[in-house]
């Protein structure tokens, strides 16, 4: 362990010196800077659990607030964008309407895992300058893509440069229902905040959005494997974690059926052929040894679902 926080303690040292010299330069960010998956947010989710009091994870923090706030790039030809927003496009859409980049709400790669990471140490009392303020910058900015249909609420995967010019999303309703991209993973992410910030109203609106996710049979129907990011171990996984904040039992109501879902395409002929975490067999082990002990072993941490 000493070993491995060494190596990640010179790891965001160097990421955060390179994220501040970028937003001096007046830089839009890549994905990879402040992402859950490969950035500072993932790296913030370790510190969460080893160093939640150290001044390093102070700095991960400060880092995510000033991610928030406007920034005015020199190519930007008055683009009114966060300040997360990308030039990246994400490796799995050839879309053309990106190429201007986009603002990016998933938890595995967007927006949604900042708010997670920001929501859960203020959660455990840890804050920086600015901190509450970030979290309600996220939240109002989410709620300005919120969209509405015969399901519930839902929001968009991402906002791509035309769309934030009309104020319209094209994406023409909610698809799969996942922790990576889905309803699910945004749900829980604005649940957090709005427990960390003690905000009632903005609980129970994720709590309601998820609820009606997980009962509509439509998005269910695109769910086809068992694994975290975007399969069944991901749903239950996110819907358990919901289930024990929320302050209904509505979503508690739905974890038997998400546990046999999980069983049922775990256990089917053709296997999961990855042992990986995320998208592999390791994930819906887990998942399900966490529902059989009611422990979650601080695991789900690095989903940032707890």
């Amino acid at each position: 362990m000493a070993s491995l926080n060494d190596g990640v303690t010179r790891l965001v040292h160097a990421r955060l010196e390179t994220a501040h010299a970028r937003i001096a330069a007046a830089l839009r960010p890549p994905l990879a800077e402040f992402d859950l998956v490969r950035g500072l947010t993932g790296l913030g989710a370790y510190l969460l659990r080893q160093a939640p009091d150290s001044h390093l994870f102070d700095r991960v923090l400060t880092y995510l607030v000033r991610l928030t706030e406007p920034l005015t790039a020199a190519d930007d030809a008055g683009l009114n964008a966060p300040g997360w927003w990308t030039n990246d496009i994400p490796s799995r859409s050839p879309d053309p309407s990106l190429r201007g980049g986009h603002a990016n709400l998933g938890m595995a790669h967007g927006i949604a895992g900042p708010l997670a990471l920001l929501a859960l140490a203020m959660r455990q009392g840890v804050t920086v300058d600015g901190h509450a303020d970030a979290i309600d910058r996220i939240c109002r900015w989410m709620d300005g893509w919120r969209q509405e249909g015969p399901a519930g609420a839902w929001w968009p995967e991402w906002v791509t440069l035309d769309e934030l010019r009309t104020g319209r999303s094209a994406q023409g309703g909610p698809r799969r229902p996942s922790w990576c991209y889905g309803t699910p993973g945004l749900a829980r992410a604005q649940q957090l905040a709005g427990i960390a910030l003690a905000d009632h109203a903005r609980q129970d609106e994720a709590e309601h959005a998820l609820t009606r996710c997980l009962a509509d049979p439509t998005q269910l129907a695109h769910v086809i494997d068992p694994a975290l990011c975007h399969g069944w171990a991901g749903l239950l996984a996110t819907a358990w974690c919901a289930a024990a904040d929320a302050r209904s039992g509505n979503i508690a109501a739905h974890l038997p059926h998400l546990t046999g879902a999980l069983l049922g395409h775990a256990s089917e002929a053709s296997p999961l052929h990855q042992p990986g975490l995320i998208e592999g067999s390791a994930g819906a082990a887990l998942t399900l040894h966490s529902i059989a002990t009611s422990s979650t072993g601080h695991w789900l941490t690095c989903l940032l679902l707890n």
